[in-house]
């Protein structure tokens, strides 16, 4: 028996449903929440006694050698920190502001803030290094006024460390003027105001600000309590019982800007004792060498990422040997979330671990948001159905609210944020009477008559439209879809409000298109073999498909989507609104009387 096999990965469900004369649907689990830790830097505290040599993080050095950093260095150096920012007047109205990506220094630099009782706003780094004009860091620096801002690589962040107004700047390396440097402040020695500051911080301390991504304007900060963090990490202890006796090895890229790579991951190794090895590579093909390289050098026990990681590992685990012996060697299961997953993406990757892996390595996923720390369901049960967000974690209720023809789902419980930072009528907005978070994503049961078998992603209420007959059109299955149905897109965008029929606009997958193709450098999207197969696809996905289930035009765009206008997130998340908006021209063209040479129609 594989040793992965002896203890158990998942928690049965027991899930409760209440129904209301309205069609409000009421889901929650009859697990009950006891007990959560008081607070992040408790939590380290507490292992750094327990295991003071255990690695808690590494990356990788110019050498390609692992670096390590052990809880009990993790804790002389975050309080070391935490005095250094209480002698620089730093506390809850100043809080520090990380420009920076995921690296050892970032999470010092964050442990640190928690033990001062400062907030910490780790900040995507695609606003500093992918951003034209910076504008989303400014907004985010005149919203809070952070008292020191940070960046790992001075050179690197030098012109956004230029576009914020802070009275301290702190560096890890390259030169900047009149910065601080972290490893001379990583030698203060830290006295009783630590330990004041430590005993002052409570569950609703604010620990840390996240910023959503924001399609248009400033992105909102979500506050984070150690509430919130800490009974969320009890949720996941409960579902996964083998964290008790195994402490999680991770190898992930997701960043900690986001609440998956930092609330969800960060804090799993964290609360569990585990190892966090940081990736630098990312899903995008100049990078993703590095991914392949560190999960051959380091086994995880669990893996996450978001669907356009799990496109690109897919090939490589087929194709490479090494690669799918180290990754599957003791992984107990692959999880995704951020974005909904391709039927077909799925398939493949469930029939990939049968064939490679020793033992049963489920796919599953869970749903949660910014607001909700994040997790509050999860599919914590083998064979969930693609598109399965799971059951709601202890101390949760979900509901199921009626918003139009969709059920909206909404959250109640400790890890729902009090609100957004300075922002009272966001957050009046942001809940119903009840006091629900209202998320504007949809929802539905898999089995109305078991509700074990959990709730279906219905998607995004807000990018539902009407045709001009007044037929409704549920954008976010339509578009997984397609993307199932043509397997050479890396994304699309739903078009077709008050308009005769539904069409898309796409980008290419350039390695899947390739394949197609038989070549080797970028496939143009006026490609003959590209074009049929895709017109083919569209006539395979509208066969006995109504109005609204059929894609009748499609266009190729050559231009990737910006973050400027909102268009994507750092993760790869598209936000059909605004694509819509600055694709205007690219829209009348799919819509236009007289056909356009370059928009692609199903076979005939």
């Amino acid at each position: 028996m594989s040793m992965v096999a002896e203890r158990r990965t998942f928690a049965a469900p027991d899930t409760a449903v209440a129904r209301r004369d309205d069609g409000t649907i009421i889901v929650s689990s009859r697990h009950t929440l006891e007990h959560w830790e008081p607070s992040l830097p408790a939590v380290l505290r507490a292992a750094a006694q327990a295991h003071p040599d255990r690695p808690l993080a590494a990356e990788r050095d110019e050498h390609q050698h692992w670096v390590v950093l052990s809880y009990g260095e993790a804790r002389r150096k975050a309080d070391a920190l935490a005095q250094a920012f209480l002698d620089l007047g730093l506390g809850p109205e100043r809080p520090i502001m990380i420009l920076s990506g995921n690296s050892v220094a970032h999470l010092l630099v964050s442990l640190a803030a928690y033990t001062a009782g400062v907030p910490v706003m780790p900040i995507s780094v695609a606003y500093s290094l992918m951003s034209s004009d910076l504008v989303r860091i400014r907004a985010i620096a005149e919203l809070t006024d952070p008292g020191l801002v940070f960046a790992d690589d001075a050179a690197a962040f030098a012109q956004a460390l230029d576009a914020v107004d802070a009275e301290h700047i702190l560096v890890a390396r390259g030169e900047c003027a009149n910065a601080l440097r972290l490893d001379e402040l990583a030698q203060t020695s830290p006295g009783q105001p630590v330990e004041d500051a430590f005993a002052a911080i409570t569950p609703d301390t604010t620990a840390k600000l996240l910023f959503t991504s924001g399609s248009t304007g400033v992105p909102k900060g979500v506050i984070n309590t150690h509430r919130m963090l800490c009974s969320n990490q009890a949720m996941l202890q409960l579902i996964w019982p083998f964290l008790v006796e195994e402490p999680p090895v991770l190898v992930d890229w997701l960043p900690w800007s986001h609440t998956f790579g930092a609330n969800h991951n960060l804090n799993l190794v964290l609360f569990n004792g585990g190892t966090l090895h940081i990736d630098d590579g990312k899903p995008a093909p100049p990078l993703f060498p590095r991914t392949i390289a560190a999960l051959k050098a380091i086994s995880p026990t669990v893996y996450f990422n978001v669907p356009a990681g799990f496109a690109l590992l897919a090939p490589a685990l087929e194709s490479d040997q090494e690669l799918a012996q180290s990754f599957f060697s003791r992984l107990r299961f692959m999880f995704y979330a951020g974005a909904a997953l391709p039927e077909a993406l799925a398939a493949r990757l469930t029939q990939i671990a049968r064939s490679k892996a020793d033992h049963e390595v489920p796919l599953t996923s869970s749903w949660g948001t910014t607001e909700t720390a994040p997790g509050a369901t999860s599919a914590h049960f083998a064979a969930a159905a693609v598109g399965c967000i799971g059951v709601p974690l202890a101390g949760t209720a979900v509901k199921l609210a009626p918003v139009g023809d969709k059920l909206e789902i909404r959250v109640s419980g400790p890890q729902v944020t009090p609100g957004y930072f300075r922002a009272p009528e966001l957050t009046q907005s942001a809940f119903d009477e009840e006091g629900y978070y209202r998320s504007g994503d949809a929802g539905k049961l898999v089995d109305e008559h078991d509700v074990n078998k959990g709730l279906l992603f219905d998607g995004r209420i807000a990018e539902d439209f009407k045709l001009l007959t007044g037929t409704w059109v549920t954008a976010g299955p339509l578009r997984m879809r397609l993307l199932s149905e043509t397997r050479v897109l890396t994304d699309a965008v739903i078009c077709g409000q008050d308009c005769d029929y539904v069409a898309a606009l796409a980008w290419v997958n350039q390695a899947e298109a390739r394949k197609l193709t038989d070549g080797e450098g970028d496939v143009s999207p006026d490609h003959p073999r590209l074009r049929e197969h895709l017109a083919k696809a569209l006539a395979t996905l509208n066969q006995h498909a109504g109005s609204a289930a059929r894609i009748e035009r499609l266009l190729l765009l050559a231009m990737p989507p910006s973050l400027d206008v909102g268009e994507i997130t750092d993760k790869g998340y598209i936000n059909q609104r605004a694509c819509l908006e600055s694709r205007a021209a690219e829209v009348a063209r799919l819509y236009a009387v007289d056909l356009d040479p370059e928009v692609i129609t199903p076979a005939s």
